[in-house]
């Protein structure tokens, strides 16, 4: 493991029941940077052939997941341990939204974990002991029900403000069209246009035609909008000669 991902939180799951859930879990953390991933007594055993299909392709984080006997194990390395529960459990520490610590964490020296609990019952008071803070979620006070996977993904995306993750969809935007085919397309419209009288009266003309300039121009349309418009056109002016 690189020391690039040392300093990344380690993701504990505290007794996780389903390996559906662990596979989502393991899919939340690759999508946001993190890839340590370690089990505490996971019910039905490791490695859990659910848990695969679940990740959709986040097999490095099932491939590195260590299995602890205890909670105090998976952690005995981690110097800021952060408790997920939405209840304090009569135990007096720190309270952290995820944004805290996130925050926190990417300043620290030294490794960090996040306890998650089992998906019916939470953590148990002596996971909670463990941590020196408690990470809990503003969440809706009637209907407090986060699944394993869409707590782990909440505190992953905060984590992962910090590391300047690349978005994905950038990496797939054409640039606008060079400025003689917006004009091709500017032009064949205003030539199918005149002959049906659109920019009448001839005193509005020049003011109908900076309005629809203005219309075509303000998208930023790529090269491939802008064909995939002239196409439109001659389907409609093909369509209009047969008539």
């Amino acid at each position: 493991m690189s020391e690039a991902d040392q300093h990344k939180p380690v993701i504990v799951l505290v007794r996780p029941q389903l390996g559906e859930n662990i596979g989502k879990a393991a899919r939340a953390m690759l999508n946001f940077g993190l890839v340590e991933l370690r089990l505490v007594e996971p019910r039905d055993g490791w490695p859990n052939p659910s848990a695969g299909p679940a990740a959709a392709g986040a097999d490095v984080v099932l491939d590195m997941a260590e299995v602890f006997a205890s909670t105090a194990e998976a952690v005995a390395d981690c110097g800021h341990v952060y408790a997920t529960t939405v209840r304090k459990r009569g135990v007096t520490k720190p309270v952290y939204t995820p944004e805290e610590a996130a925050r926190e964490m990417a300043g620290a020296v030294g490794r960090s974990a996040i306890l998650f609990g089992p998906e019916r019952s939470g953590l148990a008071t002596e996971d909670v002991a463990l941590a020196r803070a408690i990470l809990t979620v503003p969440i809706n006070p009637d209907f407090g029900s986060l699944n394993l996977a869409q707590a782990v993904i909440l505190c992953a995306y905060e984590w992962s403000k910090h590391e300047n993750l690349v978005q994905p969809t950038q990496e797939d935007l054409l640039p606008p069209a060079p400025q003689d085919e917006l004009e091709g397309l500017i032009g064949h419209l205003e030539g199918m246009l005149e002959p049906k009288g659109y920019f009448l009266p001839a005193t509005r003309a020049d003011a109908t035609r900076r309005t629809l300039r203005g219309v075509l121009t303000k998208p930023g349309w790529n090269h491939l909008e802008v064909r995939t418009l002239r196409g439109v056109l001659s389907s409609l002016e093909r369509r209009s000669k047969k008539d």
